[in-house]
């Protein structure tokens, strides 16, 4: 059992369909819900629902910085996402997964 200070996630995904750089908007955007969705079920289909959690965000300004994919330990964010960039997502976790 994990204790207070630690995650029990192996991963944990900020998903934001926010433009870097442009006028922000709302993250809970249909976009961000599909891309949320869409997800959902692939973590379901691979077997890491107790591993893997799905969150769209706030962003906290990362959005605007010029990088769609983020990773620090056990959060991966993702910024400007579409619902078609799915798959990418999913890679990234395998590649976090196996390096857990």
């Amino acid at each position: 059992m994990a204790n207070k200070n630690e995650s029990p996630w192996v991963a944990h995904v900020f998903v934001c369909t926010n433009d870097r750089g442009g006028e922000r908007k709302s993250c809970a955007d249909n976009n961000s819900q599909l891309v949320k969705s869409k997800l959902k079920e692939a973590v379901h289909e691979k077997g890491w629902k107790e591993k893997v959690r799905i969150s769209t965000s706030g962003c906290m300004g990362l959005c605007a910085k010029g990088s769609n994919v983020m990773i620090y330990p056990q959060n991966i964010w993702f910024s400007e996402v579409l619902p078609n960039e799915v798959d990418e997502i999913i890679s990234t976790i395998e590649h976090v997964m196996a390096t857990d």
